[in-house]
């Protein structure tokens, strides 16, 4: 479980892209969300992904998308068979199945490399209501810590005989029953000894409050943003004027 949650959790990095202005990395991302719907072959949609997958490579993180991948692989499969039985279009299923995976991963990517408080510096410049700010940034930041607590009372639970492993899927449902009850309830303290926080620095009480980090685009940043949309736009172009596409 930890091994895959890797793959959407913020880590510190060096490289250059994790550098970037948390702008630029959230239009990339978007313009490779798009990117992905406008494709409408497995040409296009391999050229797509190849395209994360050198980005992943150059922002040092390849590993951890991988892991995403893996992570959507069994729901990318499902959708495969899904329209396999449906349509009976073999390419198609493979486009839509491809395309899943891709989108996954050009949201990871923003992710993994955007620090929540990076996260909650963009959130902010797009006038979002602060309550909902906070609402997500702090869902961001407990995923890690409810990983852990997932680990550890799996781990507990192991040491006192609870078998996850054995039995039909009605049995290892159940046996999640054990599992589930004490995350709930280390969630709820949590929250509690949260709100108790927030209250004790009086959160609320100035509608607008300022913020100790500003960012400013530089040239850097200005200039991956200007490469982003004009990759776009020739993606843009030669799938619908360039790559022909044979349609059933």
């Amino acid at each position: 479980m930890m091994w895959l949650s890797g793959g959407f959790i913020f880590r510190k990095g060096y490289s250059f892209y994790h550098r970037l202005d948390p702008r630029a990395k959230l239009l990339n991302s978007v313009l490779m969300f798009v990117t992905t719907l406008l494709a409408r072959s497995v040409f296009e949609m391999v050229l797509v992904v190849a395209f994360m997958v050198g980005l992943s490579a150059a922002a040092t993180v390849l590993k951890r998308v991988a892991r995403t991948m893996a992570f959507t692989a069994l729901f990318s499969g499902f959708i495969f068979v899904v329209n396999v039985l449906f349509t009976r279009d073999l390419e198609t299923s493979v486009l839509y199945a491809t395309r899943f995976i891709a989108i996954v991963v050009s949201t990871s990517i923003f992710f993994i490399t955007t620090s929540p408080d990076e996260l909650e510096q963009v959130m902010k410049m797009f006038r979002l209501p602060r309550d909902v700010v906070f609402a997500f940034v702090t869902a961001v930041r407990f995923i890690p810590v409810m990983m852990l607590d997932t680990i550890q009372i799996m781990d507990a639970q192991k040491s006192r005989g609870l078998e996850l492993e054995k039995g039909n899927l009605v049995r290892r449902v159940r046996n999640m029953i054990p599992i589930l009850i004490p995350l709930v309830v280390n969630s709820v303290v949590r929250s509690g000894e949260l709100a108790e926080a927030m209250e004790a620095r009086a959160y609320g009480a100035a509608p607008r409050p300022t913020s100790l980090l500003a960012y400013r685009a530089r040239r850097v940043d200005i200039g991956v943003a200007c490469a982003s949309v004009a990759l776009f736009a020739l993606a843009a172009y030669s799938f619908y004027f360039v790559i022909p596409v044979q349609f059933p």
